[in-house]
């Protein structure tokens, strides 16, 4: 695992930890909950995407139960503040890398990463702004040519549903693709600072959920890596 030091506000992988063992002690009883690749990928969708959004907004996605004491309360929300506000940071230094799962035959042993996860947590953030991003994935092919290797990965983890029959990425296809992540998320950060939503786009589709990233169940385990 290696150490995370871009900026102030980017997590130890201690604290990384942290995070992970609370997602992970907290997730509800259905199993739709985020752990920390899919709360990485969902924060991700929200700092690259149209319009910025609040606390208030995110939160209720990432928090599946309530805190044992204030203590730990504060330390979670935290660690989830510096999580989110790392991102932009390391977008513009341009040293983004998502965190993954790492799937293990056992838990001390190395094995494929898989961004079955993250590619969830990004559908679920593109989701609190589907109509934006309904409205302009069916106008502008660019946008979703700049989305294609998460795309990819999110039809071959099964996040998201294919429109037509497809053969599953071979092991080094897949690995491409995520190594083609983090110019993904930066391509298409610059484009919604290049053409921002209009008003009819935010108000379009009255909120429905995104055709592009149907938000359906994942198939993850195993560990997470940055």
């Amino acid at each position: 695992m290696n150490a995370v030091d871009v900026s102030h506000n980017s997590l130890a992988d201690s604290e990384l930890e942290q995070l992970d063992d609370f997602l992970r002690a907290n997730i509800d009883d259905t199993g739709s909950g985020l752990l920390l690749d899919g709360v990485h990928g969902f924060l991700t969708a929200l700092a690259i995407g149209p319009e910025p959004a609040l606390p208030e907004e995110w939160l209720p996605e990432v928090l599946q139960a309530p805190f044992e004491d204030a203590g730990q309360g504060e330390r979670i929300l935290g660690l989830l503040a510096r999580l989110n506000d790392s991102i932009p940071t390391e977008l513009e230094s341009e040293s983004y890398e998502p965190v993954l799962g790492e799937l293990a035959e056992q838990k001390d042993e190395s094995g494929d990463l898989s961004a079955a996860g993250w590619c969830e947590g990004f559908s679920r953030g593109i989701d609190l702004r589907a109509a934006i991003w309904e409205t302009r994935l069916a106008e502008d092919s660019d946008l979703m040519e700049l989305l294609g290797p998460i795309m990819a990965l999110a039809v071959d983890d099964g996040v998201l549903a294919a429109d037509v029959p497809f053969e599953k990425l071979q092991h080094d296809e897949y690995e491409a693709c995520i190594a083609q992540i983090p110019q993904a998320v930066n391509a298409v950060a610059h484009y919604w600072r290049v053409h921002p939503p209009s008003e009819r786009e935010r108000t379009a589709g009255g909120g429905a959920s995104s055709s592009a990233f149907a938000n359906q169940p994942a198939r993850r385990g195993g560990k997470w890596v940055h």
